[in-house]
């Protein structure tokens, strides 16, 4: 079978093939249509899991990271809500210099994408990307039309090295990770 609009060759054994997952969003997709199943109540899901990427690494980009994945249903959720959200889960981390910015996701609309400012590297980075689902993807699975959701990803490592003022992404994994740092520095915790 060809697709060439797509400019390859489409084949159901590559497709079959087992790949290392590239973001959470599977998993959002799977616990919606559970929720789909039964009589709707809003509902919120929060995971933390590893993803793979292929990415050259630098200051700020590792092959493997956390994705820190949270998705809210209820009844007329607005960006507003999901920028709230975002930006309290953000604050309460410590971390209260961000930005978002319209960004295109093809499973959520509108879409942003969030960046926090590091202080030692002067710039800011992303630190995420969020949006809200698209009816496309909610109306098939059996969801409410009147139901909203909304979700996001968020690196679990870049906001870390914001708040412990880390210029290298690969200090916090692998060998290079500084034990005496570690050893000294507090336990990630909420501030009030």
């Amino acid at each position: 079978m060809s697709y060439m609009r797509y400019k390859y060759e489409w084949k159901l054994e590559e497709a079959q093939k087992n790949i290392l997952r590239t973001h959470t969003t599977a998993v959002s997709a799977r616990m919606l249509y559970k929720l789909a199943q039964v009589k709707f109540s809003p509902v919120k899901y929060f995971s933390i899991d590893r993803v793979f990427r292929n990415e050259t690494l630098d200051a700020t980009h590792l092959a493997e990271f956390h994705q820190i994945e949270g998705v809210v249903a209820d009844y007329g959720l607005t960006l507003g809500d999901l920028m709230g959200v975002l930006h309290q889960f953000f604050t309460k981390l410590g971390i209260t210099k961000l930005r978002f910015k319209p960004a295109y996701n093809p499973y959520t609309e509108p879409s942003m994408e969030v960046f926090s400012y590091h202080e030692g590297l002067k710039k800011w980075v992303e630190v995420g990307n969020s949006g809200i689902f698209r009816p496309e993807m909610l109306l098939p699975m059996g969801l409410p039309e009147d139901v909203s959701v909304i979700a996001w990803g968020l690196s679990l490592e870049r906001p870390t090295m914001i708040k412990y003022g880390i210029n290298n992404i690969r200090e916090l994994v692998g060998h290079k990770v500084n034990l005496q740092m570690v050893y000294d520095s507090p336990l990630c915790r909420l501030e009030s």
